[in-house]
């Protein structure tokens, strides 16, 4: 993970974290995924407390994606495409995630955490297309523990075989993303036909 991303956990501890992630969370090009893991290892060896690096990871996440959320809602879209392109997340890139949203709906918000790029646009993406800031508040909050939960865990309790271990978690990336998008739409439409037909009992009363 390199010398210099040790010395900065060693030195900032759980600080690191949160504000690596946040960074990385609002579109700035930070290695927060790489900092958690190293937190974490660091917790293996009793450097710093697991616990610690969880809180950490999901306030930096939770916190970073709002202000991107706030960015996007309130800065529009001519806004993000100036600072986008400022840190290499150009308008193409954006149109691309956009149109991954648009296709998949707030569930993608859940795993997009997973998924390089839409990791980065997720709060700024949401933000511009109007999503419903508690919905985003809610599914994003579910997707940072997921996300800071699996990679803390990994390193944790993996070491030495991280490099391994992300290289194929990173191949099955999208087929987790396609899961959670799936397992999500079959929720909604439970809970929809669960409500509709509550209302005709209602009605009936």
């Amino acid at each position: 993970m390199g010398n210099a991303l040790t010395g900065v956990i060693q030195h900032y501890g759980y600080l690191a974290v949160l504000v690596v992630i946040m960074l990385e969370d609002f579109g700035v090009p930070a290695p927060g995924e790489t900092v958690l893991i190293a937190a974490a290892v660091a917790a293996a060896s009793g450097e710093l407390n697991i616990w610690g690096v969880v809180a950490a990871g999901i306030a930096g996440a939770i916190i970073g994606d709002n202000i991107g959320y706030s960015i996007g809602h309130f800065g529009g879209r001519r806004l993000v495409h100036r600072l986008g392109g400022r840190v290499g997340l150009g308008p193409d890139k954006f149109e691309h995630a956009e149109g991954f949203f648009k296709r998949f709906g707030d569930a993608v918000v859940v795993g997009a955490r997973f998924i390089e790029v839409l990791r980065q646009l997720n709060g700024v993406i949401a933000g511009t297309m109007g999503m419903h800031w508690k919905t985003f508040l809610a599914y994003n909050a579910l997707g940072a523990a997921l996300w800071v939960g699996v990679w803390s865990t990994v390193g944790y309790f993996a070491g030495h075989n991280l490099a391994t271990i992300e290289a194929w978690f990173l191949r099955f990336s999208w087929l987790a993303l396609v899961i959670i998008v799936l397992a999500g739409a079959a929720y909604a439409i439970v809970w929809r036909r669960r409500a509709a037909a509550s209302k005709p009992r209602a009605s009936a009363k």
